[in-house]
């Protein structure tokens, strides 16, 4: 008998650390062929992650620098200098979407990596369409949208991003370096904040936060926000507190 579209939950123990070279992790992972909306908001709750199918979620035993975070879009005031990326961005163009896959996907998804590898000595090699649409385009459901940027009537930047009623899960984010002026990574999350605030959408969920670290330490400057102080099983309740400094 051959079983079809089976549904998979399991844990990934002493895996190389994705943040620090010299930790080792646990991942616990949960293949969804289809994830309800109120599944999935449950897994944002609770410290979860999605690219394409596959879910996931820290459990390391002797490590907690991975937090939760989710920024309080309904309470966020954007800065003088927030206010100054928004109107550099005045003429990038942006179109909102299902997830596809292009020659202009990969050539810029490859650009950006190889110049964080240079950067920051992330790990690189180039994407191939299957592994793209594995992460990007697959498991996409009605919630499931890619902001697209053009500037001068080109692709700069991508961001994948879950819009669900009660939250928004900034899913990736990348981008053209050579226009580095217009800080696009930031205008990205500036922009949905601004959809947050327009749909009355209370939450943007931001990932995992490590305070200081060389790429992940820039979502400090997004408050207000929350942080999980629990790694409740999804059926305990998740416990979010304001991030003082």
């Amino acid at each position: 008998m051959q079983i079809l579209n089976e549904d998979l939950e399991f844990v990934e123990e002493n895996r190389e650390c994705s943040y620090f070279s010299n930790e080792i992790s646990d991942m616990r992972y949960r293949y969804i062929n289809h994830c309800s909306i109120e599944d999935y908001q449950n897994m944002l709750e609770h410290g979860w992650r999605r690219f394409g199918k596959m879910h996931f979620v820290p459990e390391c035993s002797n490590c907690t620098k991975c937090i939760s975070m989710r920024i309080d879009a309904k309470n966020y005031k954007f800065s003088k200098s927030e206010k100054r990326v928004i109107n550099k961005n005045k003429d990038t163009k942006l179109y909102i979407q299902a997830p596809s896959i292009s020659i202009d996907h990969l050539k810029l998804y490859d650009k950006y990596h190889k110049f964080m590898h240079r950067k920051k000595q992330w790990p690189y090699q180039p994407i191939s369409p299957e592994d793209y649409a594995r992460s990007y385009v697959e498991g996409k459901d009605k919630f499931t949208k890619e902001f697209l940027y053009f500037k001068d009537e080109k692709l700069v930047a991508v961001a994948l991003v879950d819009i669900l009623p009660k939250s928004i899960s900034a899913i990736y984010c990348f981008y053209d370096h050579e226009y580095s002026e217009l800080s696009l990574g930031k205008f990205s999350i500036l922009a949905q904040i601004k959809i947050a605030k327009e749909l009355e959408i209370p939450y943007i969920y931001l990932g995992y936060w490590i305070k200081e670290h060389y790429s992940m330490g820039y979502k400090v400057n997004y408050k207000p926000f929350e942080i999980l102080k629990n790694r409740a099983s999804l059926d305990e309740e998740a416990i979010w507190e304001k991030y003082e400094l």
